[in-house]
């Protein structure tokens, strides 16, 4: 994950993760890592579930003055993992999207870079976005 900050191999990085679910169906985890320095003190580092409170780790970044500017999402589709089937509560054979988020501040510092692994069946994207001149 440190090179998802353009941090040498082995630097640390702090790590969030969750299980979102809706109603009882758990939809998707998501991952998110950010460097120590930008969040030691905040409510992301505390283990408790839910303590970043609304608007989440980007409020918190912001509160941080490392206001998110831009991100870059990618997204594909694989077979699941055992403990990834397990996890999502997957019927046999159903894949799964793995979202891959990089968060930046207008001056082009990573401050996030997040990864998510999404039951295919319980979710969408939808994008809106100006088309450039």
């Amino acid at each position: 994950m440190a090179e998802a900050f353009g941090l040498p191999n082995g630097a640390q990085v702090y790590e969030r993760a969750r299980l979102v679910k809706e109603g009882d169906s758990p939809t998707h985890t998501l991952t998110s890592y950010y460097r120590p320095e930008d969040v030691q003190g905040t409510p992301l580092v505390d283990p408790t579930p839910g303590p970043a409170g609304r608007g989440g780790g980007f409020a918190v970044l912001t509160l941080q003055g490392l206001e998110p500017d831009s991100m870059t999402e990618t997204i594909h589709s694989r077979m699941p993992t055992p403990d990834e089937s397990e996890m999502l509560a997957l019927p046999a054979g159903e894949p799964v999207m793995i979202l891959q988020r990089r968060t930046f501040t207008r001056e082009g510092r990573s401050i996030e870079f997040a990864r998510g692994v999404h039951a295919a069946s319980r979710f969408a994207w939808s994008y809106t976005f100006k088309i450039p001149d």
